[in-house]
């Protein structure tokens, strides 16, 4: 019986201080392929991706455009989305293969963690674990998977300026249910150190206020741009 093939896809921009780290860590779980989708940097960091061992591609810039550009490109049966500033944890291909696997679950992430000691980071690590554990709502920042039919069959990324990734999560869970993985990843605490942890807590909670309101995502991107707001799942 053959083993499901993993294709790691990481979007990124102006990461050359991050993504090598994140290439050889999703490497370490000897994947198909780890792709990175370079929406335009300026910087080294298509570089410093290849010297890492990753496919590297060009798109268009905005997430959710450089992911599905990533997930054509990518061979393997099964697709994992992971931040440029994210780390895998050890053995997490196992653990991707052992809940997609499970009957009814139609995708899956894993648990936060943030690497910043601090009660604070500890805090925000818990509420987005409470959040995926009883809502079945991870962001992508916990490295979204499924299996690339049912990623297809949800409709893909919505190329839209923010919430990408919590779009596709409603769409995935109109499939099937989403499974939360044993083991972390660990993030930077970087977008929550950018503006202040609990300022930036209660800015997304506006933000995704706003959208279940009807307010566009043209206007949120705007506010986000200046300042008002800033999106739950978009690095700054």
């Amino acid at each position: 019986m053959s083993v499901d093939s993993i294709s790691v896809v990481i979007p990124a921009l102006q990461e050359e201080a991050m993504v090598a780290e994140a290439i050889g860590r999703a490497l370490a779980g000897a994947p198909r392929e780890v792709l990175v989708v370079d929406g335009g940097s300026r910087d080294a960091t298509q570089e410093r991706a290849a010297a890492a061992g990753a496919l590297v591609l060009v798109s268009g810039p905005g997430r959710g455009r450089q992911m599905n550009a990533g997930a054509r490109a990518a061979g393997g049966d099964i697709l994992l989305f992971l931040h440029a500033d994210t780390w895998l944890p050890s053995g997490y291909a196992g653990e991707v293969r052992r809940l997609l696997a499970q009957p009814g679950v139609a995708a899956g992430a894993f648990r936060l963690s943030i690497r910043d000691q601090g009660m604070g980071p500890a805090v925000m690590a818990w509420g987005a674990n409470l959040r995926s554990r009883l809502w079945g709502l991870p962001y992508g920042d916990q490295a979204l998977f499924c299996r690339r039919d049912v990623f297809w069959a949800a409709g893909g990324y919505a190329e839209e300026p923010l919430l990408e990734d919590v779009l596709l999560v409603r769409s995935l869970a109109r499939l099937g249910r989403i499974a939360l993985a044993r083991q972390a990843v660990a993030t930077s605490a970087r977008r929550w150190q950018a503006r202040g942890l609990w300022a930036n807590f209660l800015l997304n909670q506006a933000i995704m206020a706003g959208h279940a309101l009807g307010v566009p995502k043209a206007r949120l991107a705007r506010w986000r741009r200046q300042g008002l707001v800033s999106d739950p799942d978009r690095q700054p």
